[in-house]
């Protein structure tokens, strides 16, 4: 089981804050629309990945037309520009791991503008494979408790399934194998466990410790001008204490 960063709790804060900036609706729209065309349906019972980001779109309150419309481009039914998935790699400020996903109608734009973000802030972008490594794809559940014993409740949750658990303030982060989430999702909502969203994910596995404050806010001051690009979906980082 994971144990807290002190670093992190200002993390989700930030992110609990900024929710509906970092995912907005250029950006669920593009998921649903990859989703489509990856997994090849606009079912969403039978395209998880479609699932998700409609879960997505709920959360935001994106209107019903509008995911329709990106359900649509995905299958080929709407004009447009092609949109591709792109992964970036790099270091930021306090040598702290990056990989980027995301979205895009323009990968040379996009790599641009990321370059330009990375250097501004003392980092580097790197090639492929130069932090990949730090990571390791994963099924991310966030599960809210059901009110019984934080211990009690950790033990239940591996025995359906997860794999690693990290603490919330009102429930926890449950980590699988990414070919289970599905499955393991649906065990924890049948045990009486409340669910609210499952991720495909990249998960750090080396960590890069970050004492100092002031370098810690960098980080985060970092993270958050990358989450504001429409093109870029998930952030991911190997930063702790």
């Amino acid at each position: 089981m994971s144990g807290h960063s002190k670093w992190s709790t200002i993390k989700r804060q930030k992110g609990a804050a900024d929710i509906k900036r970092g995912q907005t609706f250029t950006k669920v729209a593009n998921a649903i629309t990859i989703a489509v065309k990856q997994g090849g349906s606009g079912d969403p019972d039978s395209n998880p990945r479609l699932r998700m980001g409609m879960e997505a779109a709920r959360a935001v309150n994106m209107p019903k037309e509008n995911v329709q419309r990106a359900i649509d481009r995905g299958l080929g039914k709407l004009p447009g520009q092609t949109l591709e998935e792109v992964t970036y790699e790099g270091f930021g400020p306090g040598k702290v791991a990056f990989y980027l996903e995301g979205v895009t109608d323009n990968k040379l734009r996009t790599l641009q503008e990321i370059k330009n973000i990375f250097e501004r802030a003392g980092g580097s972008l790197g090639g492929s494979g130069s932090t990949a490594y730090m990571f390791s794809a994963k099924g991310e559940v966030k599960v809210v408790s059901k009110g019984g014993s934080s211990e009690d409740e950790q033990l239940e949750l591996i025995d359906l399934g997860a794999e690693d658990i990290e603490p919330l303030m009102q429930g926890y982060l449950v980590y699988t194998e990414g070919s289970k989430l599905v499955e393991v999702g649906n065990k924890i909502t049948q045990a009486g466990f409340g669910v609210e969203n499952q991720n495909l994910v990249m998960k750090p596995t080396i960590l890069q410790p970050i004492n100092d404050k002031e370098v810690a806010q960098k980080v985060i001051e970092f993270i958050e001008k990358l989450e504001e690009m429409d093109d870029i979906q998930k952030v991911y980082d190997n930063f702790r204490d």
